[in-house]
This record gives C-alpha cells, structure tokens and sequence, in this order.
C-alpha cells in the first residue's frame, strides 16, 4: 500500500523532499488541479500516478495508458513523476510528449491505449498544474470516477505490481494532424487569424488549418510559457480582444483562438466582434441539422436561450438538451443521447461521427466553423451571427468563492429562487417561468430573460451568465438582480470581470 500523502508540508524542507504532498482539494468534478508547490510536490505526483495505475486496475480496463504534457516550464518534471508512478503501478506507458489534450485523446483511439492521463493545466494561469484522466475513450473522468481516485490517494490505498514499462512514441503529431484534416478542403482560401497565446496549440492548430486551405495570420503562436502577453483562455476577454485586434490589423475574414491545452476554440468575426461560443454552437448547429434531419444537440447550462427559441432549427427538426458544465458531462451525455454534436459555452465542442470521435478538439471546431463559412455562399461570419435572433448576454463571470463554501452558496441561492417562485415573487416585474436546477440553478423569467449561478469545477470561485433577449437594461438588470441575492454571503469575493 502507498504512503498517506501530507496536506500540511512546505517547500523549501526536508519533508517537502521526502514525503508526497497532495492537497484533497486538487479532486475536481471531472479533473484534478493543484497550484504546484503549493498544493502538490513531485512525491505527490509520483503517489498520483502509483493510485490512478491501482484504479485503472480495479476498473479492469488493462495495462496500456497514454500520457503526455503542455507547454508550462514543469509540466514536464509532473509528467514524469506521475509516469514512474504509474509504471509502479504494472502499468504500460506510452508517451507521446509535448502534447495537447485532444491529441491525448486521439492517441488513445490511434495507439489502442484504454487509460489516459494528460497533465495540463488546461486554461488556468501559471502555476496550476493538473491531470486530465479517463478509461473508457472517448469519456474521461465525471465525479464518481474522481471521488474514487481521491480516496484511493488520500487514504493510501496505492498497490505497487510488477510489469510496468516505458515506450515513447516519435513523432506522433505528424500522425494526428493527418487524422485532422483528413478529407477536409476548404473550396477558397479563408483568410484566418489563428491565436494560441503561445500555449502548445501553437504547434499544431496553424498547420492544420493551413492543410484544409485558410490563409493563416499567426498571432502569438510561438511557444513561451511565460505567457506574455495573455493567459491563453478563450473565454477571457483580453484574449478576444487581442485577436480582434490582430483580424483588424490583417484583414483577416475571421479569428480563432485556442485555449492553453487546445480543447477549445474561441471566435472572432469579420468585423472584429467577439462571438461567445454557444452562439457559434447554434450557429453550427444551424449548418450541421441542414445536412442531418432530426439531429440532436447537447449545450451546457451557461449556454443561450436561442437554441430553444430558435426558427432555423425548429424548420430542421433538431432537439436540443440542456445539461452540466463539464467537459466531462457533455462529452457523455452527447454519447449517450446519440447526439451528432454537444457545444459548451466555455467554448469545447464535441463532434461524433463523421466530423469526430466524441471529445473535445478546439482545431476540429476551427476547421468546422471554416467549413461553415466556406458553404455559406459569401455571406461573412457577421453575416450569420446576425440572422440569429437577438439576445444580449453576459460573457462567464466569476466571482471568488472558497472551494468548502461555494456549493453551500449555490445550494442556498437555489432555494431562495425556489422559495420565490413557490410564493408568486416578481423579478424585474416578472414571474419565474422556469428554474433548471440540473448544474446550479438557472431563472428564466417571462420574456426569457434568464440568469444561472453554478460552483467553478476548476477554481475557487462561482460561475455567473446572465442573457435577455428584450435588452440590454433587462440583462443587467438580471445581474443585479443575481449579484444582489450573492452578496448577501460574505465569503463572496470580487469578479474576475463584469459586464
């Protein structure tokens, strides 16, 4: 059996050096993150490896599992460690290097691998670390599978087996670029701002989209793990900006950016407007139901109303179901509904067969939104984006929360709008028409104005969307509304932005 790890040693001992050190916290709903040194020490990551070897044994999924790390200056060192704790563990590892997430995922399918463990720090700023982890491809870990792992860490209950080794596999980017552009051709040579914040897409995504015929304007691909000049996270604004920045100095027809471990992409149109993807969703989803009758569709909670509401996709037969935030829980659900794709608002995408394998790959969603735009018969990305109906919506905020209170505020911000409904309560001169409680809790009022709290899988903090399609005053009156009841708990911090 494993060592206990500590939750309680400081860097810079000689018990930091000799005892693992893993915070409980660093178990998310879907992944694990840990500000590194802080939270986590390599003897952590080494016990990591060694309990999550012991749970893909208990699962009974075999011995071969993929591994592979993003660009941050000790992603590598984490890596390894976690490595030697999973050969410990009589596991097979086959390591494909400096690596995105979805190439992980596809190294799974290509190099018949059962077991992955990524270690990214997906979007998160420098100094967080993480494993993104899964047995059953395309499916990664969802709660139940990480409330297990975290116990067999926590309580010590890693078993050492003979039979592991050590395989490195050259080259193989060369191998899931071609499985990315593989029968795709754009019919005109797109003009295309491609934006990495020099995160470790850069070295796939411009060739890509190169191969499928866009005229790609590089902007900030060259990997620097300092990120100097944004944190590379789509969903953040100065990211956006920059690449609408960058399209309007280029004369570019649109932007996309990917996110630090490229799983997701964001978008900026011709005109140098951000588009928030669950838009960009509809707006594929649009494209993809024109082709496909009946298709079905999975969005997260933070996602648009218009998916409901909207005329296109009711003319095409398409269903749409509303479920969690997660990578995670969109990628089974979408899976598990048979759907032909799922869309997040946080901007991942999950295309299931022809277009893709079920996961999340932010260059799989560039080359569909080229796709787009190539079959739209001149009509430009701003085109499109105004034949939807109008809504003004917030971009995700996130106030501070601490991880041990933020579901206690999400619990109690659900029952006073519960409490309201039941008793006729008016907001903005309403009533509550609706309130989805599948992942927070989500109000939509009469003129389908809404606003969602949910808790932050990946961070300390709170997750708030707020949308109208009467106007901009009613959305920010929804915040209001919504910020009002949250500051009622004083362990409520500030937002990492507002509207």
């Amino acid at each position: 059996m494993s060592q206990k790890p500590r939750s309680d040693l400081k860097p810079n001992t000689a018990a930091f050096e000799s005892l693992p050190f893993i915070t409980a916290n660093g178990f998310r709903e879907y992944d694990a993150r840990w500000l590194f040194e802080k939270e986590l020490n390599l003897l952590g990551v080494q016990t990591l490896g060694l309990c999550l070897g012991t749970y893909f044994h208990r699962l009974g999924i075999g011995k071969r599992v993929v591994a592979g790390h993003d660009y941050r200056a000790y992603e590598l060192s984490i890596k390894q460690a976690l490595i030697l704790g999973l050969m410990n563990a009589g596991c097979e590892v086959v390591d494909i290097g400096l690596a995105t997430t979805p190439m992980a995922y596809f190294a799974q399918f290509a190099l018949d691998c059962p077991g992955l463990a990524m270690v990214t720090a997906s979007h998160n700023e420098n100094g967080w670390t993480g494993v993104k982890m899964g047995a059953n491809p395309p499916l990664t870990f969802g709660p139940d599978q990480m409330s297990a792992l975290k116990a067999i860490v926590m309580n010590g209950e890693g078993e050492a087996r003979p039979g592991g080794s050590y395989g490195a596999v050259e080259n193989f980017a060369a191998q899931y670029i071609d499985e990315l552009t593989k029968g795709h051709k754009l019919s005109r040579p797109i003009r295309t701002v491609v934006a990495c914040g020099n995160g470790t897409a850069g070295l796939f995504g411009p060739e890509a989209l190169r191969r499928v015929g866009a005229d790609v304007v590089e902007a900030q691909c060259d990997l620097d793990y300092t990120f100097p000049n944004y944190n590379p996270n789509t969903e953040d604004l100065h990211m956006l900006h920059a690449m609408a920045k960058a399209l309007k100095e280029s004369g570019a027809e649109i932007a996309l950016g990917f996110d630090a471990d490229g799983d997701r992409c964001g978008v900026v149109d011709d005109k140098g407007e951000e588009i928030f993807a669950d838009k960009v969703g509809v707006l594929l989803a649009r494209d993809l139901s024109a082709q496909q009758a009946g298709a079905k569709f999975v969005v997260d909670v933070k996602s648009t109303g218009i998916f409901m509401i909207d005329p296109v996709l009711k003319k095409n037969g398409a269903t749409v179901d509303y479920w969690k935030t997660g990578h995670s829980y969109i990628k089974a659900r979408t899976t598990e509904l048979g759907a032909l794709a799922g869309f997040e608002k946080s901007g991942h995408y999950f295309f299931r067969k022809p277009l893709g394998r079920g996961y999340d790959d932010g260059i799989v969603a560039g080359i569909a939104v080229l796709e787009m735009l190539d079959r739209a018969r001149g009509k430009r990305m701003s085109d499109l984006l105004a034949d939807l109906p109008k809504t003004y919506g917030s971009p995700t905020m996130a106030p501070f929360c601490p991880d041990d209170r933020k579901y206690a505020v999400v619990e109690a911000m659900t029952k006073e709008y519960e409490a309201a409904k039941a008793r006729g309560e008016k907001i903005l001169g309403q009533s509550i028409t609706h309130i989805l409680t599948v992942n927070g809790v989500r109000v939509t009022l009469e003129d389908g104005t809404w606003g969602l709290v949910r808790a932050s899988s990946n961070k300390p903090s709170l997750v708030v969307v707020v949308e109208s399609p009467a106007s901009e005053a009613q959305m920010r009156a929804m915040f209001n509304d919504l910020d009002t009841r949250l500051r009622k708990h004083p362990e409520i911090g500030e937002y990492d932005q507002k509207i």
